[in-house]
């Protein structure tokens, strides 16, 4: 029978810091009852500034408690630790980045401090979606694998026939979606209306920290590319210019193809 125990946790909880992760809780709780649950149990060890739990796939069975100081987050952990929710034993450690909650409360929702934080958090996301992508694309399916290897057969039988003949055609790599490519320093619009000009994209664009400039494609129309300095400005152009709306036509923001 499969122990519904979870791994040993390991002997330090992690750098301490005022948000408690937790895993090993009960997946087919639903997110309310959960969040509740969690409430109850950990309030008693300080004010909880936030609690992060969802719903999607690669979360469940995890959560964050975002306690307003560190000394409350570690005494949570010291005393929750492999206590039973639902059933489950909680595994707790600290998180290993400060969460947004406490960077907004620590240096203000509109500081600077605060976007760099978001910012490398939504680079980090797309990075990861970047390499899922990939890897999804590289793992075939197993009807995937039957096409590829009916469409082998007949190439097997040609190869006895014409005494050892084969391809050399080379195997066609991933492509990775427009969206999911990670990011760098230059941005491609695409859909931009027949008239856009350089002036237009400057003038949209060069708000964003670390504008460089706008690159037009000679004799294509439509398209363009606007470079920045540093990751951040182009992260946050991305994040702001996306799905923007020119002459009723959105444009499409993604990073360049490198």
């Amino acid at each position: 029978m499969a122990s519904n125990s979870p791994p040993a946790a390991t002997a330090s909880a992690g750098t301490p810091s005022c948000t408690v992760y937790i895993r090993n809780l009960e997946e087919s709780i639903k997110i309310p009852l959960l969040k509740q649950s969690l409430t109850t149990i950990f309030s008693q060890y300080g004010n909880i500034v936030d609690l992060v739990a969802k719903k999607n796939l690669k979360a469940k069975g995890q959560a964050f408690v975002v306690f307003d100081s560190p000394q409350a987050a570690e005494q949570a952990i010291k005393e929750v630790q492999a206590f039973p929710l639902f059933d489950k034993p909680m595994v707790l450690a600290f998180a290993k980045t400060r969460s947004d909650a406490t960077v907004k409360r620590d240096a203000g929702e509109d500081s600077a401090e605060f976007e760099a934080h978001k910012r490398r958090r939504l680079a980090e996301k797309e990075r990861k979606q970047a390499l899922a992508a990939i890897e999804s694309q590289r793992r075939p399916t197993a009807g995937a694998g039957a096409a590829s290897q009916a469409a082998d057969a007949p190439k097997a039988t040609a190869k006895k026939a014409g005494g050892g003949l084969k391809s050399t055609a080379p195997a066609a790599a991933p492509q990775i979606p427009d969206e999911y490519l990670p990011p760098n320093t230059t941005l491609f619009l695409q859909n931009l209306p027949d008239d856009t000009d350089e002036t237009m994209l400057t003038s949209l664009f060069g708000r964003f920290d670390g504008f460089k400039e706008v690159r037009m494609v000679p004799g294509r129309k439509g398209i363009a590319f606007v470079e920045f300095e540093q990751l951040e400005g182009a992260i946050g152009a991305k994040e702001g210019m996306g799905g923007m709306v020119l002459e009723d036509k959105i444009v499409k923001v993604t990073y360049q193809r490198q």
